[in-house]
């Protein structure tokens, strides 16, 4: 007696996944992957620490910059003039790295944290783009540097095992020390692992192997670099937000006058990064005195800013956390004009910056889509607890294409006040993506730099 096709066509059906699934579980329970998860929970350790000591010595250097060298020369906080020379300084010291040091400084801002992995070759001239520049407020963020440390000492560590080495098991361990880096940053491991996720585009079993070492490493990573904060009483300027203004969940008019802000944050941001990539043809030629100009240029921005608003340039010329925190706890600190001379400053400084000098993108895209929210906050029934939600949502996905990684990094930023915020929070990350992919159609990708190929990874 023959079986029904219909169930034979089920019982094939129910084979797939029961296929898939003893695969994982060979995977998982493999010698091989079992000493890859250790060797990720004992990477996280190092990793953290060459992560906690670059941030703590790049936010002391910051520091240094803007408020303790104003105040040694007689100011109380930094003239409008002082971005001019800092920022050609950076251009200056930036220039001979990008035209001569391996992989040129790291990965160019407008291509986001893509890329390949920063191998060991390349990762001092990406260390020390980052030390040297970052804190003269060359107005981007620490992620991408950050990512660089983490995935060039874990190929390091690699390579220090010999050369038999699975390529796979390169590739998964560069991710985890990227992973781990990043998580130091971002709220912790579990925005990092759904960066992660999302941003690979992966499924299945092939996830799963990929992200469990991935979570332990940043885990691990997370753990060693908060008890370093405590032990040391070093600040490390990781992007959070002490205080938020008081909870109110989202009405009809937050999502009336949400939504199109929304879409307003994207077209600004994903603008800015079209003067990025033009940014980025513009230095092919002539790189080192282009690069310099460039800063210059950045430099200008920031000191328009001051200039027009009487306030510290360095709200225009850092990454954003410290202006973005103030944001959130003092909301009605800044003025409209205020508000619109920030973005409008910082955000052609920061487009300029994407193409030509280097660091991460996130932050100050994350510092633009709030100050953008917050400048509408005054509408009509639009609130300011929603209005900072919104952009932080919004921005994220816009700048990194990604809206569920952009979703959580808002919910874990906005705190306690992140349930009643989570439907404007969704919305606003979903609609700022599709219309930063509408806007962004058809737009030339950035070049790659030159010489940064397969002999900087190494």
């Amino acid at each position: 007696m023959t079986a029904p096709r219909g169930s034979a066509g089920a019982n094939a059906a129910n084979a797939v996944p029961e296929r898939a699934e003893q695969s994982l579980r060979s995977t998982l329970l493999s010698t091989g992957y079992l000493r890859l998860l250790l060797l990720c929970v004992l990477l996280g350790i190092p990793i953290s620490l060459a992560c906690f000591f670059f941030v703590g010595l790049q936010h002391e250097l910051q520091h240094w910059v803007w408020t303790s060298l104003p105040k040694a020369v007689g100011y109380g906080t930094p003239p409008w003039w002082w971005p001019l020379p800092a920022l050609v300084l950076a251009g200056l010291i930036l220039a001979p790295i990008v035209t001569r040091m391996p992989g040129r400084g790291g990965h160019l801002p407008v291509n986001g944290l893509g890329g390949a992995p920063v191998g060991p070759k390349a990762l001092p001239g990406a260390v020390l783009a980052a030390l040297a520049t970052l804190p003269l407020g060359v107005v981007l963020g620490p992620e991408a540097p950050l990512m660089a440390v983490g995935s060039g000492l874990a190929l390091l560590a690699l390579r220090r095992a010999g050369p038999d080495v699975d390529p796979r098991a390169s590739a998964i361990l560069a991710t985890a020390g990227s992973t781990a880096a990043i998580s130091t940053i971002l709220g912790g491991p579990v925005a990092a692992a759904v960066l992660l996720i999302e941003g690979a585009g992966l499924a299945g079993a092939q996830m799963v192997t990929l992200l469990l070492p991935c979570l332990l490493a940043s885990a691990t990573g997370a753990l060693v670099f908060t008890g370093f904060g405590h032990w040391t009483g070093l600040r490390i300027g990781a992007l959070g937000l002490p205080d938020v203004p008081p909870s109110t969940g989202p009405d009809a008019g937050d999502f009336l006058w949400g939504v199109p802000t929304a879409a307003l944050i994207a077209v600004l941001i994903t603008l800015a990064r079209a003067l990025g990539r033009r940014t980025v043809t513009w230095t092919e030629h002539r790189t080192a005195l282009r690069t310099v100009l460039c800063a210059t240029a950045v430099g200008v921005c920031v000191a328009a800013y001051a200039l027009i608003t009487g306030r510290s340039p360095a709200e225009a010329a850092l990454s954003g956390q410290a202006a973005l925190s103030e944001l959130a706890a003092h909301p009605h600190a800044l003025s409209v004009g205020a508000l619109v001379a920030l973005v409008a400053c910082k955000g052609l400084a920061w487009g300029i910056a994407l193409g030509s000098l280097r660091g991460g993108p996130i932050f100050p895209a994350v510092l633009l889509g709030t100050a953008t929210a917050m400048a509408c906050a005054g509408l009509p029934g639009f609130g300011a607890t929603p209005a900072l939600a919104l952009g932080i949502s919004a921005a994220a996905a816009a700048v990194t294409g990604l809206p569920l990684a952009s979703s959580v990094l808002a919910v874990l930023l906005v705190g306690k006040d992140a349930h009643d915020q989570m439907p404007l929070i969704i919305v606003a990350s979903v609609v700022s993506f599709v219309v930063a992919q509408v806007v962004r159609r058809g737009e030339p990708k950035a070049g790659a730099p030159a010489k940064a190929g397969p002999e900087a990874a190494r």
